[in-house]
């Protein structure tokens, strides 16, 4: 094989209580990468389109390329000659893993193309690679769910140990993008480095209460879980009415509501796709109606994380 073009979903990272360490993949939307192995020795990026100009073009300062390198590395293939183009289908900057599905894009292509010597688990610590570089923190709660798809918990880093979850099969998920700008390295800095002891317990029973939920596919369980005492309250300023528009979410039949990693994408699950776009209308109207842009989704939990599509 010569040439390979790979989809990889979108994410939406900490669940609400899981900050860094839980997440699930979507079906839509996503990115696209297509990958040639060429004679000439090294990776050039030839062409990324959907960016609007925004993403570098240097192979060493773009995580698809640069997390590829590190995969090269890793198996004795340094100055393999590799052509790279990246189609953005999602917004940058929004929430929803737009660097880790390009990186676990890239990389799946890669392994693909090299006839798959390492598994998709294997792939994670070098998507990990190109999230240090994209927001200065080499996190896995994007990109495990996007390589692995469906629910995944990471119960360690030191050493890295991730564990996929199961989920209710009706699950859905409503997502509405408000086209506020919201930078990962921002949202991060504002969450406090230290925290009290109740605030953490009541943490812990929660994140545990959302994975004994997900288990036993108890919805009632699995939204009184979604709340988040720590970071939430913190990151919720800067999405613009966030507050109202979760009661607006669960007014709609939503399960429970909360901020998709960073933000300022917001999420919704909703046990069908009926409640989900009615969820997505009625925060795109209100969205509207104080002068905010949105983009809206509404998908099933992906369950396939990255495939090949041409």
């Amino acid at each position: 094989m010569k040439s390979v073009q790979v989809f990889a979903p979108a994410t939406v990272a900490n669940v609400v209580c899981g900050y860094d360490i839980l997440g699930f993949a979507v079906d839509a939307p996503g990115d696209e990468v297509t990958m040639r192995l060429t004679s000439t020795p090294g990776i050039r990026i030839s062409k990324i389109t959907g960016d609007d100009g925004r993403l570098p073009l240097d192979p060493a300062k773009n995580t698809v390329s640069a997390s590829v390198q590190h995969y090269l590395n890793a198996l004795g293939q340094p100055s393999l000659g590799i052509d790279i183009e990246l189609h953005k289908k999602m917004p940058i900057g929004s929430g929803l893993g737009s660097s880790s599905a390009s990186t676990v894009a890239g990389l799946f292509a890669i392994n693909t193309l090299l006839d798959n010597p390492l598994t998709t688990m294997d792939l994670v610590p070098f998507a990990m690679k190109g999230e240090e570089l994209a927001c200065g923190h080499g996190h896995a709660d994007n990109v495990a769910p996007a390589l692995l798809g469906g629910f995944v918990l990471i119960r360690s880093y030191e050493p890295l140990d991730i564990i996929k979850l199961p989920f209710p099969e009706d699950m859905c998920v409503a997502i509405v993008y408000p086209e506020v700008d919201v930078p990962t390295r921002d949202a991060r800095q504002i969450i406090r480095s230290k925290v009290q002891l109740k605030d953490a317990v009541t943490q812990w029973g929660n994140v545990a209460g959302l994975v004994s939920g997900l288990f036993m596919k108890d919805y009632a369980l699995i939204g009184r879980s979604m709340v988040d005492v720590l970071v939430e309250p913190a990151r919720s300023i800067l999405i613009p009415d966030f507050y109202q528009l979760r009661e607006l979410a669960l007014a709609q039949g939503g399960i429970g509501f909360g901020i998709s990693g960073s933000g300022p994408s917001v999420f919704a699950l909703t046990k069908d796709p009926e409640t989900a776009k009615r969820i997505t209308n009625t925060l795109q109207q209100h969205l509207q109606k104080i002068g905010i842009r949105s983009l809206s989704f509404v998908s099933s939990v992906n369950q396939q994380g990255p495939v090949v599509i041409g």
